[in-house]
């Protein structure tokens, strides 16, 4: 079992240090200048969190699913700008490379996502595509030895920053649906992209999400992905059911630090003699949150499992990222109202920021709503092909 692993329980231990004592004092400057500090970044770089999820062939670190979350909740301990900066990384920038990229692809980039010396992203939204992402919009055609793009993509995380962009576009227009796209990579300098000015957002300050313009948009035919076309969809859902877990780990790592936060602020904080900890009702909300905590990493850790032995989870993947979303807006909720009045004012404390971060969790990768309709849906199909079966 991971847990028993030394070595790895180690690496936990020094990023769990490194959170505490790097991350979390630089929070209140990432809020202010909105964009972690380069000394920050080269630090990251230098310990490997670029790479966490790249093979150690080119030069990452190889981590199973279950490091992988692991390692996620506990770099979600701190501001959402850290493990976004990263994230991209080791998360939607790079898996659709890692997954179905030629050898000569994987050779030309990996390195250098590995290593932190190119930022990813992954470019999937669209204005008229968002949870039904099969009605891409953006249009891939072949034109001698390159392909040419043109679209727009929105709410991409750090693509004001990026330097390699995963992008999915539709290169046979007659075929509908998941059918006929197809994934490219796509290098920032490009003739043709630009990527637009970052939105001013509810939260998460520090991380850089903005639109993705492509206008005659010239691409080498060796950056589509695999070779093949056609193949877009599929490079999409193992990239999003990968990255589901690396979110549901994110919400769980950040209800654990909002749960640290307000239990320390109820041992602290005093009304009618006593401490606010000593009353039942907020030991209620407390309980609650603890009880959340625990079974979303219950899940979380069940389902990497389950993908490092090679099983569909397809559905236990949205799974967690429903119920660890939701579970981490509860436990925000709890904590403002433990905190009180010094949970809605900025200044106060942390909880306020951390709340507003929190608001994301519950739209990306899959609206909640969209999980619950995948995990109905998969369960009836189940049902279905049971009792088709029986008979």
């Amino acid at each position: 079992m991971i847990e028993q692993d030394t070595q790895f329980n180690q690496y936990l231990s020094e990023l769990r240090q490194w959170v505490r004592e790097v991350a979390i004092p630089a929070e209140e400057q990432v809020e202010a200048e909105n964009c972690v500090p380069e000394k920050i970044v080269e630090d990251m770089r230098a310990r490997g969190y670029f790479g966490w999820s790249i093979p150690v062939e080119f030069g990452g670190a190889g981590f199973t699913m279950e490091q992988l979350a692991l390692a996620g909740i506990e770099i979600a301990q701190c501001s959402t700008a850290f493990r976004a900066r990263s994230g991209t990384n080791t998360g939607i920038g790079s898996e659709g490379l890692v997954q179905d990229g030629t050898d000569a692809q994987k050779k030309k980039y990996l390195p250098k996502l590995a290593s932190g010396a190119l930022t990813g992203c992954f470019a999937l939204s669209e204005p008229d595509a968002g949870s039904d992402a099969t009605a891409i919009a953006t249009t891939a055609h072949r034109d001698g030895d390159h392909y040419v793009l043109n679209g727009t993509k929105v709410f991409i995380t750090n693509a004001p920053i990026a330097d390699l962009f995963t992008v999915i576009a539709r290169t046979d227009p007659s075929q509908p649906g998941s059918r006929g796209l197809s994934a490219f990579l796509v290098e920032r300098g490009s003739v043709g992209l630009m990527a637009g000015e970052p939105y001013q957002k509810m939260g998460q300050a520090g991380s850089p999400v903005s639109e993705v313009y492509m206008s005659d948009c010239r691409v080498p035919a060796e950056n589509l992905i695999g070779g093949v076309e056609g193949q877009g969809f599929a490079t999409m859902m193992k990239t999003l059911n990968k990255q589901r877990i690396n979110l549901a780990s994110l919400c769980t790592g950040s209800a654990i630090r909002m749960l640290d936060e307000a239990v320390a602020h109820s041992l602290s904080r005093h009304q009618f003699g006593k401490p606010i900890g000593d009353f039942q009702l907020v030991q209620a909300m407390i309980a609650d949150c603890q009880t959340e905590i625990h079974a979303a990493r219950a899940l979380i850790l069940e389902t990497a499992r389950k993908r490092d032995a090679g099983a569909d989870v397809t559905m236990q993947a949205s799974i967690c990222k429903y119920f660890a979303s939701e579970a981490c807006g509860r436990v925000a909720d709890r904590a403002v109202q433990i905190f009180g009045g010094s949970g809605y004012v900025a200044g106060y404390s942390c909880i306020e920021r951390l709340y507003r971060d929190a608001r994301l969790f519950r739209l990306y990768e899959g609206t909640s709503q969209m999980h619950q309709i995948t995990i109905a849906k998969r369960t009836l199909r189940a049902a279905t092909e049971a009792n088709a079966t029986s008979k």
